[in-house]
């Protein structure tokens, strides 16, 4: 399991979909969109379906054995 930190970077939030293309776990947001729908993502340890879900600082998304820490 690898770790990753994301930086909001005075954003209030970030959507599930664009944090896991920017973070590089998936090659664009439409493949992001698709392993989101599939029920292959975690947030905070939950499935999470919502593929523009706003993800704020402390909350940490899970997919294919990476864990990605957001702060503010």
């Amino acid at each position: 399991m690898s770790q990753k930190t994301f930086h909001l970077e005075h954003h209030p939030h970030v959507a599930l979909c664009d944090l896991l293309k920017l973070e590089g776990c998936c090659d664009s947001g439409g493949a992001a969109k698709q392993v989101i729908e599939a029920g292959l993502v975690t947030v905070n340890g939950v499935v999470e379906l919502r593929k523009r879900c706003k993800i704020v600082a402390g909350q940490s998304v899970g997919f294919a054995g990476t864990v990605i820490q957001v702060r503010a």
